[in-house]
């Protein structure tokens, strides 16, 4: 049989995923903007998951997982590692449940991070900026404890959870050609992939990474493996490399993967906060970033992006 956490989800996981966690989660607004579809030539609606709780779609594959696991699995708590988000979407989805969270993150970690993370009520050990220190960290603690190790994406219920972000998006706006999603470790790109060919077998479906940290678009384009080598990018968020099930799935449903330049990824920011008056982190900007460096691929078109 094979492990729920490792199989490849479908389109009614991620729409079963929903209805499990609708009373935890925010429906997040879906904003669009006259002015920066006029200067693109393009209709674009943001899926804005910056409003979500902990202030990103981490929370959404969060609280499906511990909500999927059995008292068995919870009962000495779940642990992960992570730099910011992941970390503070499962110590609040633990804290729902009462659950202890256990979480590793590396010392460099931004200090807001640090605090939501504490907020929370989980427990916080640190460890040296580097995924060996992180795994190493985590281990030597799961094996003190007992914990449940909830990978941060590359992990089926975290990509089920993270695909209802582009379930709501495709149920509320019509005639969508386009959705885009930028990518690191590929959670929320296989999640989006998964929700949209389900949801309509003709949604193209795009990653959008920056070319500083481009393994994504390497390992898609010449469908072997690459993992990330020394990124160097503002888009922090996107610095990781994919994972075998996230890898397996982007490959299967994604149609493209599109890179972009740092100046593009600090023009979109700018973009949206004087247009549309909402800041979003670098990582979120990129999939916009690709718009404007392309904007012959997008004229014309219904563009959803979960920012």
């Amino acid at each position: 049989m094979v492990n729920q956490f490792e199989r490849v989800p479908v389109f009614q996981d991620v729409v079963d995923a929903k209805k499990r966690i609708e009373k935890w989660i925010h429906n997040t607004a879906v904003l669009s903007s006259e002015s920066i579809n006029s200067i693109l030539g393009t209709e674009i609606f943001f899926k804005c998951e910056n409003f979500q709780k902990v202030g990103a779609f981490k929370f959404r594959g969060a609280s499906n997982t511990v909500l999927m696991l059995g008292k068995d699995k919870l009962r000495n708590g779940v642990a992960t590692h992570s730099s910011g988000n992941h970390a503070a979407a499962l110590a609040l989805a633990a804290s729902k449940l009462g659950v202890k969270a256990q979480i590793v993150m590396p010392e460099n970690a931004p200090e807001i991070k640090k605090l939501a993370v504490k907020s929370y009520g989980a427990e916080i050990r640190y460890c040296e900026p580097t995924l060996l220190a992180r795994e190493t960290t985590l281990q030597e603690w799961i094996d003190e404890t007992g914990a449940f190790f909830i990978h941060p994406y590359n992990c089926s219920p975290i990509i089920q959870g993270q695909g209802t972000a582009a379930l709501e998006l495709c149920n509320e706006i019509d005639n969508l050609t386009v959705v885009m999603a930028p990518v690191g470790g590929g959670g929320l790109l296989s999640g989006t992939a998964i929700a949209c060919k389900g949801f309509r077998k003709s949604l193209r479906v795009f990653g959008a990474e920056p070319k500083m940290a481009d393994d994504a678009y390497r390992s898609f384009k010449n469908g072997v493996f690459y993992s990330s080598e020394n990124p160097k990018t503002i888009a922090d968020g996107l610095l990781t490399s994919l994972g075998d099930l996230t890898f397996h799935i982007i490959m299967g449903n994604v149609d493209d993967i599109y890179t972009v330049s740092e100046d593009s990824i600090i023009q979109a920011m700018q973009m949206v906060w004087e247009r549309m008056k909402i800041i979003i982190e670098p990582s979120s900007a990129v999939p916009l970033a690709v718009i404007m460096e392309n904007p012959k691929v997008f004229k014309g078109q219904r563009v959803g992006i979960i920012i």
